[in-house]
């Protein structure tokens, strides 16, 4: 299992102000799944994202990635296992404006010593999300819907063990919408594992298992029986 996580809460302590956001959840993730966490805005999800893709440590509880338990593992190790084994792909895409396609790709990769063969990957990957022929424009000469892909593209460049991604729609039109989601699908065929956070039904339902999230605790986790096919711009059962 690539994720396991036992009785999980978090809770943020502000003076003598204690606010609970996650109850105890208990879930595992397999490797090459494609799982959709819902709920409403507050609900939990995004604190779930942040401490799953260990940008967060849980107040309690147990979490496993790949077999280790995360409690254990110092900051410094964190970081380099953040680095090489989770790839994010955010709403608000989290560019660099004044750089190019291939330059913000490669941003991962920016201490790596062979620099030829970053080029290759980051020219593979972003052939993979569509943009080959947009190496060196800069992002703020892209739609919303090519920076997104970019987004997706500098997530892939480690080949990572998971991406998450958090409302990756958020910020486009429904169209675009659907493009992304008909990247991560097809990512997900390829034998990726797709953990992505989201408030819009229409957007779960492209995953094949929707955990929902009320108020930090687990309401429902389930496959999804007919799953949404994203194809060209279009929505097909």
């Amino acid at each position: 299992m690539l994720i396991s996580i036992s009785g999980l809460k978090k809770e943020y302590t502000t003076g003598e102000v204690v606010t609970k956001v996650l109850h105890g959840l208990s879930f595992g993730i397999d490797k090459g799944e494609f799982v959709a966490v819902m709920g409403p805005s507050g609900s939990g999800k995004s604190t779930l994202m942040h401490i799953l893709g260990l940008l967060e440590r849980a107040t309690s509880g147990q979490y496993e990635f790949a077999g280790r338990n995360v409690a254990r593992i110092d900051d410094n190790e964190l970081a380099r296992l953040r680095n090489e084994e989770i790839g994010f792909v955010f709403q608000a895409f989290n560019l660099l404006p004044r750089t190019t396609v291939l330059e913000n790709t490669k941003l991962p990769l920016i201490y790596a010593k062979d620099k030829e063969r970053v080029d290759e990957r980051a020219k593979k990957v972003l052939a993979d999300v569509g943009l080959e022929h947009r190496l060196d424009y800069y992002t703020n000469q892209l739609s919303g819907g090519e920076k997104q892909r970019v987004a997706i593209a500098r997530a892939l460049i480690n080949e990572p063990s998971v991406i998450f991604a958090d409302e990756p729609t958020g910020n486009l039109d429904s169209k675009s919408g659907v493009q992304i989601m008909e990247i991560l699908q097809k990512l997900n065929q390829k034998g990726n594992t797709i953990i992505l956070v989201t408030h819009e039904t229409y957007t779960s339902e492209h995953a094949q298992r929707i955990i929902e999230i009320k108020d930090g605790l687990i309401v429902n986790d389930f496959q999804v029986k007919h799953r949404r096919i994203a194809r060209d711009g279009e929505l097909l059962k």
